[in-house]
């Protein structure tokens, strides 16, 4: 099931040029939903935002990045789902690839749902609430399917807005983007990443164990001392 998925996502690139995962790498479970947002300057600069849910990364485009001001509606542009290890991909997808630029890691956690609805209903609904427990971002946050999109109907457009909590701001909702500008993986800029330079990016969806296994196990060891 997860193969066809990952169908548009195959179709659309060559594995034999680019050096994105292709999917064929099998990515342990965790007992909590991981979330990935990709800083990708590609033809425009903008976040790749992407969710865990059934086997794949639910994925959107957001052209200016997210925003911790709930007056901000950024638009997000549904695209197609991708494999679960693309959670550790960095790097430049070359020229003439889809997508050719270059990809860093900007922040990476866990997520959960938000509401009575399941993520499925939600998502189908057009009206998606989840909560981010990350590096950089935190708290609440909704996506809203847009009615009438801007080209015809050929994609799905969102508005990812966040919502009033102890992590929202009120003005300059965007300076955290301006603040982080390192990977959270390999704490490398854009220009390192292009240039190849610098550290290998820490894995977190290929990492051995699950994050929360872990932190049981050296609990246990603490209590054995």
């Amino acid at each position: 099931m997860t193969a066809d998925k990952l169908s548009t996502y195959k179709k659309k690139r060559d594995f034999k040029q680019t050096q994105e995962p292709s999917g064929s790498t099998e990515v342990k479970p965790s007992n909590r939903l991981r979330f990935i947002i990709q800083k990708h300057d590609a033809t425009r600069l903008h976040y790749d935002l992407r969710l865990e849910l059934d086997g794949v990364f639910k994925s959107w485009a957001v052209t200016k990045g997210p925003s911790l001001d709930p007056g901000d509606k950024r638009l997000a542009v549904e695209v197609e789902d991708h494999p679960l290890d693309y959670g550790d991909f960095e790097g430049t997808i070359p020229k003439g690839q889809y997508g050719g630029g270059t990809v860093m890691l900007w922040d990476r956690g866990y997520w959960e749902p938000e509401g009575s609805k399941s993520p499925e209903e939600a998502l189908k609904k057009g009206d998606f609430k989840f909560v981010l427990h990350g590096k950089r971002l935190h708290g609440s946050f909704v996506l809203v399917r847009m009615r009438h999109n801007r080209d015809g109907g050929k994609r799905t457009n969102w508005l990812l807005i966040k919502h009033h909590d102890d992590h929202s701001v009120e003005e300059n909702g965007a300076a955290i983007l301006d603040e982080n500008l390192t990977s959270v993986a390999s704490g490398r800029t854009m220009e390192q990443i292009a240039a190849g330079k610098g550290r290998k990016p820490k894995p977190f969806m290929m990492a051995s164990g699950d994050a929360a296994v872990i932190s049981i196990r050296q609990r246990i060891r603490q209590l054995d001392v």
